[in-house]
């Protein structure tokens, strides 16, 4: 290996609806530094705001690893690749990515500039599962959606921001907050889930509850965050039970929408399930059951290293590419 190679780097960048991480890492894939900043969805906070947050990821990352980070150069190596996975590229951002990348690069150092490569979120959950090109991959964390790809073609089902995304982290924190709400109104059963929120938001009555939550900063992150805490009740209430049942027989639907969009019922292929979600065995079970009614051949593959190791990966993949030319 030439010195030139041993001091090279990429970057990744995971980008989600409540938080962005960005990590940087040698060529062997092992990262060296990593960063997290707010939320990078452009549909909930415009180009502008998510793009900034991207950008301050990557000046951190610097940062906190070369100690220093000039406009024009790197003292100590050479960024190959920077490969960014945003929400919303999918759907209705996929013809903006040139704008997101100008803006973006507005505010990184200027040797990074034409290193940028944009692709969705739901491609970098997809590749830190897996190293193959066909499959597909359900996300289930702040929102819910359902992405796959076979050859030329690709499918998607839900991702559609916090109103629908059926199933979702926000989907289930919404139903755990109005089952808090049935409680102490007496208008629904007891739920341990009660305590737990009302003890998570450090309030002692319905009033101050609702206040707190309809004047938060960010209701879809304080909302989301009570899916977290019914995990942890998963096994001891019935109504977080109940709640997550429905909520793995959504993800399934929009899995198996994907599926038969692809033709992959009678096919072998890697089935990648990443984000908070999906660690909760009472919805893994739900959501496998439904799936394997469809897709008897998935390999389920739950995503345990850090998702970020996908963008990680695609970036050294970009890196091959480049050099192959």
């Amino acid at each position: 290996m030439t010195n030139k190679a041993k001091f090279q780097y990429v970057i990744g960048v995971d980008g989600g609806g409540t938080a962005t991480v960005t990590a940087l890492a040698d060529l062997n894939g092992r990262i060296l530094s990593i960063v997290k900043t707010a939320s990078s969805n452009p549909r909930n906070l415009g180009i502008e705001k998510a793009a900034g947050n991207v950008s301050e990821g990557i000046n951190k990352v610097l940062k906190k690893f070369f100690g220093y980070c000039s406009g024009k150069k790197l003292k100590n190596g050479e960024i190959s690749v920077v490969f960014i996975g945003m929400p919303a590229l999918a759907e209705e951002y996929w013809n903006k990515k040139s704008e997101i990348s100008k803006r973006i690069s507005q505010e990184i150092p200027f040797f990074l500039r034409n290193k940028l490569k944009l692709a969705s979120d739901q491609l970098v959950a997809f590749r830190a599962g897996t190293n193959q090109k066909e499959g597909v991959v359900l996300i289930v964390g702040t929102g819910c959606v359902a992405h796959g790809w076979k050859g030329e073609r690709e499918a998607k089902a839900s991702g559609w921001g916090w109103l629908a995304d059926e199933g979702s982290g926000f989907w289930i924190g919404q139903k755990i907050f109005q089952a808090v709400l049935k409680d102490m109104d007496g208008r629904g059963p007891k739920t341990a889930l009660t305590k737990l929120v009302l003890q998570e938001l450090k309030v002692d009555s319905i009033e101050r509850l609702i206040q707190k939550v309809y004047r938060s900063k960010d209701i879809v992150k304080l909302i989301s965050s009570f899916a977290l805490l019914g995990l942890k009740e998963s096994l001891q209430d019935k109504i977080v039970r109940i709640i997550l049942k429905e909520a793995g027989q959504e993800a399934a639907s929009a899995f198996i929408a994907v599926v038969k969009k692809l033709h992959f019922q009678k096919k072998k292929f890697p089935a990648v399930l990443s984000g908070s979600i999906c660690s909760s065995k009472d919805f893994f079970k739900i959501f496998q059951f439904y799936a394997k009614k469809v897709a008897p051949y998935a390999d389920f593959i739950v995503v345990k290293n850090r998702p970020i190791q996908g963008a990680v990966n695609l970036a050294l993949e970009q890196v091959k590419k480049d050099a192959s030319f």
